[in-house]
């Protein structure tokens, strides 16, 4: 995640590095047992599958394990795992479910008789042998990948390269691989070998780099962090005067552009409490000041800027939504690939929530680096009555990240989850975006930085102003 902290005293913004954060762990670190819950625990004990996921969980009295497995084997990503704060309801001797106020999703785990026929003895891998590590990649994504066909991308052809592998280019052809993906949640990482790998690190930058020339082209993440900056100076000098809120963990900026304008810059969808479990809470707090903050200044016009907003957690998004919405209404579907069909396509709805929600006329700004949960926030938003949408299309990166581990202790991440919209219209690698060429304005462009401006902020006040 792309965190933007701004201090109002001093108009320096301070961005951290690209983080990808791997949401399933939220599921599974999110327990909480009391002491009446211990027999649960206790018949819980054995190994429990989740197919879709591709995970195994052993209980013990001792300590439980979480495997990862694909067609190939078996690895550990934690051998020493710990169950706290997270819900788990058995619904009978052989079938769990485990659900987090941080995921809009449960997950079903039904239980084995024992190991077989996966993660045996000598199918657990824990090796650095580049081959072995290169077949379990190929294999993870080949069992849970779900955009193969979406991206024009034969993955079998790429099998035989095993044969070509050596300790020397294992991370070369796994890059070439990955950058083939062009997918926003598509990351290696080694931390061991100092190895991070972002698929869609690429054609981010040829995206935001479309509008801009000479000194103003991007060639690295950093570039981009840099024209941020100047890019967020500019909103909060120029269009908001200087005189502005941020919260205290530097996640939203609101204030007014005009006397009847009102302005909110949601940088992500993550970070507002201090620890998982008053995420929720404090995110809400918040909202509370920021919605009584909005119904004071009596402004009937509202641009929500999500331009800079690389995601989070999806539950953070629909929170936030529910201060914008009229009614209750189905927003998204979501499934996940389960070999080669789907999950259940569930659908999901989100309602008004708190003493005020702002339902009048709302323009909503999206640019490429706006991904994940900033888009899940965009598809919730877009149907709305009153929601008019200025930019560029969004990252196309929806799916919530599945983790895997090599037998290196690479962690992998991927997308294996399909999102539509309540048409079931859906929006991975497209993007969301306006729906007239009036209204494609560019997220960063010379022209805006040569002459001081932001020409969405502006075509924003126009609409307005019609």
């Amino acid at each position: 995640m792309i965190l933007y902290a701004i201090k109002k005293e001093i108009p320096v913004i301070i961005i951290k590095k690209w983080y990808i954060c791997f949401l399933l762990f939220f599921i599974f670190s999110c327990q909480s047992y009391d002491d009446t819950s211990s027999p649960v625990k206790d018949s819980m004990n054995g190994f429990w599958f989740s197919a879709e996921k591709g995970y195994i969980f052993e209980f013990t009295d001792d300590k439980d394990v979480f495997y990862n497995i694909n067609a190939i084997g078996c690895s550990v990503q934690d051998d020493d795992f710990v169950l706290e704060d997270f819900r788990v309801n058995q619904v009978s001797e052989n079938e769990l479910i485990a659900t987090s106020d941080l995921s809009d999703s449960e997950v079903k785990l039904t239980r084995l008789l024992n190991q077989n026929p996966f993660c045996l003895s000598d199918q657990i891998s824990a090796t650095e042998d580049p081959t072995v590590n290169f077949d379990h990649f190929w294999n993870i994504f080949n069992d849970y990948y779900v955009f193969f066909e979406a991206r024009n991308i034969d993955w079998s052809q790429y099998e035989n390269l095993r044969e070509q592998i050596t300790a020397d280019n294992l991370y070369n052809i796994i890059e070439e691989l990955a950058y083939l993906l062009e997918d926003g949640h598509v990351s290696i990482i080694d931390e061991d070998n100092d190895i991070q790998i972002e698929s869609g690190i690429p054609k981010l930058l040829e995206r935001l780099n479309t509008n801009l020339s000479g000194d103003f082209i991007l060639e690295n993440v950093d570039d981009f962090f840099n024209l941020g900056n100047e890019k967020l100076i500019t909103i909060v000098t120029d269009y908001l005067g200087g005189d502005f809120e941020i919260d205290e963990r530097e996640n939203i900026i609101w204030g007014l552009i005009t006397n009847d304008v009102g302005y909110i810059n949601i940088l992500g969808m993550e970070g507002y409490g201090t620890n998982f479990s008053n995420e929720l809470s404090s995110l809400n707090i918040l909202l509370d000041t920021i919605m009584d903050d909005l119904k004071t200044s009596g402004v009937s016009k509202l641009v929500i800027d999500i331009r800079f907003n690389s995601g989070g957690i999806d539950t953070v998004a629909l929170d936030i939504v529910s201060r914008f919405t009229d009614q209750e209404r189905v927003s998204y579907f979501k499934k996940a690939r389960l070999g080669n069909t789907f999950t259940e396509n569930k659908s999901f709805s989100v309602g008004p929530s708190g003493d005020f929600q702002f339902t009048e006329d709302i323009i909503l700004l999206t640019s490429p680096a706006t991904f994940s949960a900033g888009e899940l926030f965009a598809l919730c938003m877009k149907d709305l009555p009153y929601v008019t949408i200025v930019g560029e299309n969004t990252g196309g990166a929806f799916s919530t990240i599945l983790t895997h581990v090599l037998p290196n202790g690479a962690e992998i991440g991927l997308s294996n989850e399909i999102y539509s919209d309540a048409q079931g219209e859906v929006f991975e690698i497209v993007g969301i975006g306006p729906d007239n060429q009036e209204n494609q304005v560019p997220f960063l462009s010379t022209l805006d930085f040569e002459g001081e401006i932001d020409s969405g902020i502006d075509r924003a006040l126009e609409l307005f102003n019609n």
